[in-house]
């Protein structure tokens, strides 16, 4: 019990600390920190630490794979269906950030489907990392933004599913803007385009951008790349992005170096180990099964 004790207030302390850190930096950015949707990524957090957050009242959460995503949305669900708590700490990210990043005004729901798994007194789900066409379905049936479409096949197969469910799916385009070759991401110059082919889509609504910046030894090593995805984000915002839903969404920032992201334009920032803290031992990544074709194709539809 001492040590759950123990674990809950250091959690609590760093959950504090990120959130004044984002407040902080949004008003030395302009905005009020209201503007910005904190996503906690639990990629590496304890099943208590997860439960832990929710008494806090943190509501969004992010996933960058799908298999540990399906795990973690079942234990929001079960603590859920266990107990009733009312949101307190962060309270704005259901309310004041939803208004303004999730617009009523162009017909989106502020919450996730009811229906959807691990929705539970509003949460939302953020899909932020690589998702294998063939996992679409299930990835779609829990999140409520996916970050990381990067290729008009993931495109296109998000399409048949939003299709088959009668329901439109929300993504953000996820720009290579650092130029590694080990990241996933279209290229900048290819990013109006595909953006283009994608918003012929109709069950497939781009709300903005994401990016991740290159591993550095200081916060400042990131500014020129996300100084690059928000130039690129607001010539796609003059180009008229945004027919069937606001294109007002910037995800940008983790752990290291999510101030300054803020401070060049990020309205969503995705903080793992500053809240949770390292893992107790590297944390080994088990290889992606190989990607077949969806179930969940359409009939003609190319699958690989």
């Amino acid at each position: 019990m001492a040590s759950s004790t123990v674990m809950q207030e250091t959690l609590q302390a760093r959950y504090k600390d990120v959130c004044d850190r984002v407040a902080q930096a949004a008003r030395r950015s302009g905005r009020k920190p209201t503007d910005i949707i904190l996503v906690a990524v639990t990629k590496a957090a304890e099943p208590e630490q997860i439960k832990a957050m929710l008494q806090f009242g943190h509501r969004d959460f992010g996933e960058n794979r799908a298999q540990t995503l399906i795990q973690h949305a079942a234990i929001v669900d079960e603590f859920f269906s266990r107990q009733s708590i009312h949101a307190t700490t962060r309270k704005m990210q259901a309310d004041d950030a939803s208004q303004m990043l999730f617009n009523p005004a162009a017909g989106l729901q502020l919450s996730p489907h009811p229906t959807q798994p691990g929705s539970g007194l509003g949460v939302r789900w953020h899909m932020i990392g690589h998702v294998q066409r063939n996992k679409c379905k299930k990835v779609s049936d829990i999140c409520r933004l996916i970050h990381s479409v990067d290729s008009l096949r993931l495109a296109e197969e998000l399409q048949a599913v939003a299709i088959r469910k009668d329901q439109p799916i929300d993504i953000l385009l996820q720009v290579n803007c650092s130029g590694e070759a080990s990241k996933y991401g279209c290229l900048p110059p290819a990013a109006i385009p595909l953006a283009e082919q994608i918003a012929t889509m109709v069950n497939i609504r781009l709300r903005g951008l994401m990016t991740m910046a290159a591993p550095g030894n200081r916060p400042e090593d990131a500014r020129e790349c996300f100084s690059r995805c928000r130039e690129l984000f607001h010539d796609m915002q003059k180009e008229g992005f945004g027919e069937h839903a606001p294109f007002n969404i910037l995800s940008m920032g983790m752990s290291g170096d999510y101030e300054v992201a803020i401070s060049e334009g990020a309205n969503i920032v995705r903080v793992g180990s500053a809240i949770f803290g390292e893992p107790a031992m590297a944390e080994v990544e088990e290889p992606e099964e190989p990607e077949e074709s969806a179930e969940d194709d359409l009939p003609g539809m190319a699958s690989s």
